[in-house]
This record gives structure tokens, C-alpha cells and sequence, in this order.
């Protein structure tokens, strides 16, 4: 169904993640651009909002940073309720769980209910991520090792946007093509739907991994809203209840007709039940 001229589409609950501001590959302008576009009752900030471990190493802010911002505060003030819920590189805001800024809630994690009465554990995820959690130096040697990829891909991303073609992940590519990093990937989804089949919950929702998904591990609902510096992604709940990743990976020009479906891709498994 279109939506009206320049009005933003309503959602039940919208889950981003990963926005790693404070560093160049944030997205910030599609980021931007889907917050104008998109409303919701409740907006989850799944972690790495800000990237406190690359602001440690050089400042970065831009004004498109300090706009998103101030887009999401806005959003709270005219009652959304946003969530904000700390992940690994912005662990320094976990001291304020339980707190707010500004209308923003603080929490360690949350449960969040489907139209249909299905709980979803809503957590960033690095808590069950065995490098972080066991081998911490190494997960700043990765880190180092994909802001340097992701250099690339600013590359060569202009030189295809000179070529007149859109936006593409080479670091998600590469990424998703190295065996041990798929392995890593397999482990951690099963380790998140184990723990919310142990809390006796229908599913959870998570970020941290930079890669979209929403699919059925041993009949527990598992999704991961993606990030804003790859894979241009936030998960979405429809106001029919249904769960939906939404891709955007261009940006909308508000003086056209936009429709509702235009930027969405509907995950791999059907999330009614």
C-alpha cells in the first residue's frame, strides 16, 4: 500500500543496532534518512550506538553524527519509547542501567512482546561472543584489523558511486567468505537461541555481528537487525505484527512518491508463526 507524500511509515517496534557513531564508515546520512522515514511505538538502540573504543583512539564527529542524535532524542520527547541498550563498544554507558537521558531508557537488556503474545529477549549479544568475553585483546586486534576494511570499502564505495552504482559491502563480502568467521557466526546464533530457549522465551533479537538475519534455530526465533556501517539494515515489526528486515541501502529523495515496501526484504523464514 503507498504511503502518503513524504509521510513516514509506522511501525509497532523498530530495532537498530551497530551504528558505531564516532567513526567514518557509520552510514549516517541513510541512517538519517530512515529515521525520517520510519515512525514506531517503541525503537530499540541494540548497542554500539557509539563507538567509544574508536573515539578513545581519535576524535571523529561530524554534524550528519550529531543530527542523528539529536533525531532519535526527538523521537523520545515526542513519545516514542526509546531503549537504549549498551553493547560492547559503547560499554561505558552500562554504568547508567536503570537511569535515562533525556526520555532515552538505559537497560542491561529487555523482553519484548509481539503483537502476537510471542517474547523476544532483546540484547546486544557480545555477552556470548566466546573473543570478546575470553580473549578481550583479541577483539581489539579485530577491531583495528575491520576499521581498516572498512576504509577500503569507503574507497571503494566512491569509485562505484562514480561509476553510477549504488551502495555494495565489500567487507561484508569478504567477511562472509572466510571460513572461521562463518563458523563464528554459526556459534553465536545458536548460542543466543539457546539462551532463550533456556529462559523459556520465544526468540531474541540482537545485534553486534554485522549481519542481517531473521531465521528458525531449533524452533526459536532468531534475528539480527545488522548494522549501519555494512549492511545498511534495521528489523521492524509491522503493525500487523510481522517481522520484516529492512534494507537501506539508498537514499529517498522526499519530493518523490515513495512506496511503503520500496527499501524492505523480507527475511529468510516467515516470522508468524
Amino acid at each position: 500500500m503507498p504511503a502518503s507524500l513524504n509521510a513516514p511509515v509506522r511501525h509497532r517496534a523498530i530495532w537498530i543496532s551497530d551504528l558505531h557513531l564516532g567513526t567514518p564508515g557509520c552510514k549516517a546520512e541513510y541512517l538519517l534518512d530512515f529515521l525520517r522515514c520510519n515512525e514506531s511505538d517503541v525503537l530499540y538502540l541494540v548497542g554500539d550506538i557509539v563507538d567509544g573504543w574508536q573515539l578513545r583512539k581519535g576524535w571523529y564527529w561530524n554534524r550528519l553524527h550529531n543530527d542523528v542524535v539529536q533525531k532519535l532524542l526527538r523521537k523520545a520527547r515526542k513519545g516514542t519509547r526509546v531503549i537504549f541498550i549498551p553493547g560492547n563498544h559503547d560499554e561505558f554507558a552500562r554504568q547508567f542501567i536503570g537511569l535515562a537521558f533525556g526520555d532515552i531508557a538505559v537497560h542491561d537488556e529487555t523482553i519484548h512482546r509481539l503483537a502476537d503474545g510471542r517474547r523476544l529477549l532483546v540484547t546486544h549479544g557480545d555477552r556470548f561472543d566466546a573473543v570478546i568475553q575470553r580473549a578481550r585483546w583479541l577483539a581489539f586486534v579485530g577491531d583495528s584489523l575491520y576499521t581498516f576494511a572498512l576504509r577500503l570499502n569507503h574507497w571503494f564505495n566512491r569509485l562505484r558511486s562514480r561509476l553510477g552504482l549504488g551502495y555494495w559491502s565489500l567487507s561484508q563480502y569478504l567477511k562472509h567468505r572466510v571460513k572461521n568467521a562463518v563458523a563464528f557466526i554459526g556459534d553465536y546464533e545458536r548460542a543466543l537461541a539457546t539462551e532463550a530457549r533456556r529462559r523459556g522465551l520465544d526468540g531474541v533479537v540482537c545485534g553486534h555481528i554485522h549481519k542481517a538475519e531473521i531465521r528458525d534455530i531449533d524452533g526459536v526465533l532468531y534475528c539480527n537487525d545488522g548494522d549501519w556501517v555494512e549492511s545498511l539494515s534495521a528489523l521492524v515489526e509491522t503493525q500487523q505484527g510481522e517481522l520484516r528486515l529492512v534494507f537501506w541501502d539508498r537514499l529517498t529523495r522526499h519530493d518523490a512518491q515513495r512506496d511503503e515496501h520500496e527499501h524492505e526484504r523480507v527475511g529468510q523464514v516467515n516470522a508468524s508463526p
